[in-house]
């Protein structure tokens, strides 16, 4: 299905039930564009938001974006605000952006424990983005900056904010955390006078090298295309020259992982270790790619018990202990 910028903007929302993650009263839910025009660098013929079923058969909010012209934010306020906040960053190989319009489980869970949440949609490469692979990380720094010159509206300390990406998405927030003095787009209005530092980040099965044997295949194609030489795979593996001040770095995995193999997390694991920086790695021996993060019945997976346990420990205002 193709949607046009005013469809998407107007679209409605409904913020469906999930058991135990979304049983307290949640104030508005809102979708919103994070850029106040065009996005910078919009090829021509222009890029057209699209979707598609990611099942036959699944729910109508089941959807994935190969094609998008119209980044966006989908906020899930907090009932009881504790003033931190977290962007999430899906996944899908950068070849198409697996988030549906209403709030994430993820984000449910995390609003639950007083944390504004906030799914993001972003641009992808292959429609051929003035800023080619740096269009991606173009879209994070841009959404925390929003994030933070909207915090009022949310009851968001701007000094308080994580971020956490999934598989592909765990690419793109590796490199958020990691580049957050690399200036990738010209200022749009006051909005980008604003950082784009992050108090912790958390990477869940995440793709990270470009360099390596086990890099994910699907994901170097379509950020660097089929014949990037070994400079641009180095500039653009995660697990390279990280900044002395990196973010504390939490990264969970399966050892069975078939299609993102668990090096990935071990490699970046020992990169943030060295600097050395905090850093925790949980592998579980069982579990493939992406598994379910939030049950039917409303449970966390232990990952994100463990990632709020360490970013409570690095100063997120989150709980320390949601088991």
């Amino acid at each position: 299905m193709i949607l046009d910028r005013r469809t998407l903007i107007a679209a409605g929302l409904s913020l469906a039930a999930t058991p135990r993650v979304a049983m307290a009263a949640t104030p508005a839910v809102s979708r919103f564009p994070i850029w106040p025009a065009t996005p910078p660098g919009m090829p021509n013929p222009p890029v057209v938001d699209a979707f598609v079923l990611r099942a036959p058969n699944g729910p109508a909010d089941n959807i994935a974006w190969p094609h998008i012209a119209t980044p966006m934010l989908t906020v899930c306020p907090a009932p009881k605000p504790t003033g931190a906040a977290v962007l999430l960053i899906p996944g899908g190989g950068y070849a198409r952006v697996a988030l549906g319009r209403e709030p994430s489980p993820v984000a449910r869970w995390f609003a639950s424990l007083g944390v504004t949440a906030f799914d993001l949609l972003y641009r992808l490469p292959h429609d051929d983005w003035a800023a080619g692979p740096d269009a991606p990380l173009q879209d994070a720094q841009r959404a925390l900056r929003v994030i933070r010159a909207r915090a009022s509206e949310w009851g968001i300390d701007p000094t308080n904010i994580a971020a956490m990406g999934f598989s592909a998405g765990g690419h793109l927030a590796a490199r958020l955390a990691a580049r957050s003095a690399l200036k990738i787009y010209e200022p749009v209005d006051a909005a980008d006078r604003q950082p784009t530092t992050i108090r912790t980040v958390g990477l869940l099965f995440p793709v990270i090298t470009m360099t390596q044997e086990f890099a994910h295949g699907q994901s170097k194609r379509e950020l660097l295309g089929r014949d990037a030489d070994a400079a641009k795979a180095a500039r653009y593996s995660a697990e390279l020259n990280l900044p002395a001040d990196m973010p504390p770095t939490f990264l969970g995995h399966a050892a069975d992982d078939p299609v993102v193999p668990v090096a990935n997390s071990i490699a970046m694991f020992q990169a943030v270790h060295a600097l050395p920086r905090p850093a925790e790695l949980h592998i579980v021996e069982t579990g493939g790619h992406g598994p379910r993060l939030i049950e039917a019945d409303g449970r966390a997976h232990p990952w994100l018990a463990r990632f709020a346990t360490f970013a409570h420990r690095h100063g997120l205002n989150i709980p320390g202990d949601v088991s």
